[in-house]
């Protein structure tokens, strides 16, 4: 069953899918349907509670309840609808190892190489406040996404 994101339990298991560009206000509405239809879809074929977010126009995150048992097919049919989103808007989504990072108002997207250059020039700081893609759960995501690097895993970096 589809609920509002916020009705998740904190244990619920969060996947985020970054975008390598912003979506353009054009793309908003109809990838938001997609994305709502996908998951209606998909929520049929779980026992259990489901739901999605779009962050910073940027960031497809799905959240399944804790206790619902995924199958690798159900799993199979998410990364399948993220690669046709890929390719129908031509952005990445599946490249957690690029970092996404704040800019002032703007969220940034960088292979880690060239973050790797910012921070040796300075461009970007120990404050920096980057996004763990990698958090698995409601609770991380919104405890733990948005971090500056000093407490992020990317703090090997500095």
């Amino acid at each position: 069953m589809v609920v509002e994101f916020e009705k998740l339990s904190d244990d619920a298991k969060v996947w985020i899918y970054p975008s390598s560009r912003k979506f353009y206000p054009q793309e908003l509405d109809p990838l938001k349907e997609k994305v709502s239809s996908f998951v209606t879809s998909w929520a049929e074929t779980l026992d259990g509670e489901i739901s999605y977010q779009l962050l910073y126009n940027r960031f497809i995150v799905f959240g399944v309840e804790d206790e619902v048992k995924l199958t690798n097919s159900q799993l199979d049919e998410q990364v399948a609808f993220i690669l046709k989103l890929q390719l129908e808007y031509e952005v990445e989504l599946l490249d957690k190892m690029n970092v996404c990072f704040k800019q002032g108002e703007f969220v940034q997207y960088k292979d880690v190489k060239e973050f790797k250059k910012l921070l040796k020039n300075k461009s970007v700081n120990a404050k920096t406040v980057v996004f763990d893609n990698l958090v698995q759960t409601k609770y991380d995501l919104e405890n733990f996404w948005e971090v500056p690097i000093t407490d992020s895993w990317y703090n090997r970096f500095l």
